[in-house]
């Protein structure tokens, strides 16, 4: 975590100290002319002390996770003093001027670093949070890699399947299309020959010597009335209850076990006798 922060940090301190020296320097070097240096030391210290009184503060505040926008106020006015003194000494200085100027920036810049490792350490995290992080981020990019390994999958299953479906699809059509069209050929065939005049000439001269009377034309055959049948003229005289019962006594007990109502009465009427259903089963029910 210390080797971490290190990377904003140590930019920080640099910055700092060669922007205090600079401007030590530079308050040294233009107040010294006007008043005795041992004052322009003393004000080159207050600037740099408050600064350095600010930032020591400020970097309190953020270690208890505090902050104050007084106290970052008053840092950033020293900081912006210190620039305006490289400024003004750049702007006043009768040689190497444009080296002052470009070097003026550099109390903002500090600033601007602390803050910069201010927000660092604010959103810094522990290596185990880290490990857990990059698990949860590798975890979800095996999950995503394997969803979409089976939905490629899927997708080349069901292309395999439609193209077999539809190569199935188009054999049958085909079949059924030759078949249609065999069809459609026969019965064209069949309709040529049946209307045709020498073939039915044809087949009437060969049919006649085998079956006498063959009619003269190849037609189908066409239902017509049927004659009806006459009626019998003597129906079996109907039997009284008494014979009935006697007669379906004798035809239940002709074997052992006797026999079950649907082969007594297959019995009775192969045997040519004549009753009615219910008749026979009152019949049934009185001897059994």
């Amino acid at each position: 975590m210390i080797a971490r922060s290190a990377k904003t940090v140590l930019p920080a301190v640099a910055m700092t100290a060669v922007s205090m020296v600079l401007t030590l320097a530079v308050v040294v070097m233009w107040l010294g002319a006007a008043v005795p240096w041992p004052v322009a030391l003393v004000v080159g210290l207050g600037i740099d002390g408050g600064w350095l009184a600010t930032l020591a503060y400020e970097r309190r505040l953020a270690a208890q996770g505090d902050h104050n926008r007084a106290v970052t106020a008053v840092g950033w006015s020293f900081g912006v003093l210190a620039a305006g003194v490289l400024v003004a000494h750049a702007l006043t200085a009768d040689d190497s001027g444009g080296a002052w100027l470009a070097v003026a920036w550099l109390p903002i810049a500090a600033k601007a670093l602390w803050l910069v490792h201010g927000l660092w350490e604010c959103t810094a995290l522990t290596p185990l949070a880290l490990d857990a992080i990059r698990g949860i981020q590798q975890e979800a990019r095996d999950e995503a890699a394997v969803a979409r390994a089976r939905l490629r999958a899927e997708t080349a299953t069901e292309e395999t399947r439609l193209t077999a479906v539809t190569e199935a699809g188009a054999r049958v059509a085909r079949v059924q299309a030759q078949t249609a069209q065999t069809l459609a050929g026969a019965w064209s065939t069949l309709e040529t020959v049946r209307k045709g005049e020498g073939t039915g000439r044809a087949l009437t001269s060969v049919t006649t010597s085998v079956t006498p009377g063959v009619t003269t034309r190849w037609e189908l055959p066409v239902w017509g009335p049927s004659e009806t049948v006459p009626a019998l003229e003597a129906a079996a005289p109907a039997l009284s209850d008494e014979a009935l019962a006697t007669l379906v006594h004798d035809i239940r007990h002709s074997q052992t076990p006797p026999l079950s109502y649907r082969d007594m009465a297959a019995r009775f009427r192969a045997a040519g006798h004549s009753a009615s259903e219910v008749r026979l089963r009152a019949a049934w029910k009185r001897v059994s």
